[in-house]
């Protein structure tokens, strides 16, 4: 895309990332040329692209000057897209302090560096198990047989999810974060599968919380439904919306950041043989895995007053749209941001967000990738790709879909 202007460039349309991913080139004409970039096109409401490190960290640390909304990324308009104004969820990424932090104290003990720690050994052991179930074969998706599956097991094991249910938490999770997606579409409009999954989703936690106020457990479900907001329960949409929150959160992200991971190395082959080479380089590994795929493209927010960023008039109530990807190639932060470098350090991606909106569940999520590439380091000897790969139709959250796989896999005892 060496003929992109600022004129032409399209940073939006969802079928261009599963045509060729995500546009970094764009983004880097953006970073390069106008970093706050007023985003004005026929098929999408208007809204400034901030692409630069910097100046999505000074957005990021205002949350009085540029505030979370009800819509939670920039949008072209197609049929059947909600409205802004739509409030499919109320949950953690649309509220704003001091609301904010009141609702994020409900569970934020159970992803503390400690807590995340005390699940090391089962989150392993479940990586190992997954490795298992491919071992004896030489082809499989690694998106439906390994990587979809260690991030949903570890977040419904968290919640008391009964393994019956899992497939389900996986199927009404794709309909709500990629309801623009074909394969996940449910029939009707986009707007219709949104709510149709919604209604599934609230339904199923509805239960759950009436479980478990009347036999509470040691989990995080009990946890929500026995939480307090200012000394009173969480009203039923807000906490029916952070039950959903934390499942697709839970296991989408990470999800994305595995396949990418592997993919990242396949078509790396002197990192992968680094890696397999020195396991210690696996914490490393994770942070530049995260880096590289940065699985959510985009969050917005709104300004509350006229202000100024990097020399650009943003006037009251513009939109702004926090595009994380382009951040973590940015050219004033990172050496030979282009290079996939497992030995990276300092890493300072933005992959996490920052700020208040820090992922709640960034511990779990570097553990679960550095227990699955231990893993795939110590037992995968041969890896290729089986055939291509099939990208999710989405300029929110970025990810492959599908990817087979050919390889050769040595037996645990073996490793």
């Amino acid at each position: 895309m060496a003929t992109s202007t600022l004129d032409t460039i399209d940073i939006l349309t969802p079928d261009l990332y599963v045509e060729r991913g995500y546009p970094h080139e764009e983004w880097t004409l953006l970073r390069r040329e106008a970093p706050v970039f007023w985003y004005e096109r026929e098929n999408c409401a208007p809204f400034w692209a901030i692409t630069r490190h910097a100046d999505i960290i000074t957005v990021s640390r205002q949350p009085e000057l540029f505030r979370a909304t009800q819509r939670l990324f920039a949008t072209i308009d197609e049929p059947g897209v909600p409205p802004p104004e739509e409030a499919l969820l109320r949950q953690l990424l649309n509220m704003n302090p001091p609301e904010h932090g009141a609702y994020r104290a409900v569970v934020s003990r159970r992803f503390t560096p400690a807590a995340v720690h005390r699940l090391a050994g089962h989150v392993q052991e479940i990586a190992r198990q997954l490795i298992d179930e491919i071992a004896d074969r030489e082809e499989c998706d690694f998106v439906t047989e390994v990587s979809a599956k260690l991030p949903l097991a570890v977040i419904a094991e968290m919640f008391g999810i009964p393994r019956s249910d899992w497939q389900m938490m996986f199927r009404l999770s794709n309909a709500m974060i990629g309801a623009t997606d074909p394969e996940y579409m449910r029939g009707g409009t986009i707007m219709e599968g949104l709510q149709q999954a919604r209604l599934e989703f609230f339904q199923y936690f509805s239960h759950l919380v009436e479980d478990r106020r009347k036999n509470p457990r040691d989990d995080l479900a009990t946890a929500l439904a026995l939480g307090r907001v200012n000394s009173e329960e969480l009203p039923a949409f807000e906490l029916l919306s952070y039950f959903a929150l934390l499942i697709i959160a839970g296991n989408e992200t990470t999800r994305n950041a595995t396949t990418g991971g592997l993919f990242a190395l396949i078509n790396n082959p002197e990192q992968w043989e680094l890696l397999k080479r020195d396991p210690s380089l696996v914490r490393s590994a994770a942070e530049e895995i995260i880096r590289w795929t940065s699985p959510v493209i985009q969050f917005i927010r709104a300004a509350t007053a006229d202000t100024e960023l990097h020399g650009r008039k943003i006037r009251e109530g513009d939109v702004l749209a926090l595009f994380y990807p382009s951040a973590n190639r940015d050219e004033d932060v990172f050496d030979h941001p282009f290079k996939f470098d497992v030995r990276r350090t300092p890493n300072y991606h933005l992959a996490f967000g920052i700020g208040e909106h820090f992922c709640l569940g960034a511990n779990l999520a570097r553990l679960e990738l550095q227990m699955i590439f231990r893993e795939i380091a110590a037992r995968l000897d041969q890896v290729e790709l089986a055939g291509p790969i099939a990208r999710m139709r989405s300029s929110f959250v970025g990810g492959i879909k599908h990817m087979p796989i050919r390889y050769k896999m040595r037996a645990r005892s073996a490793a």
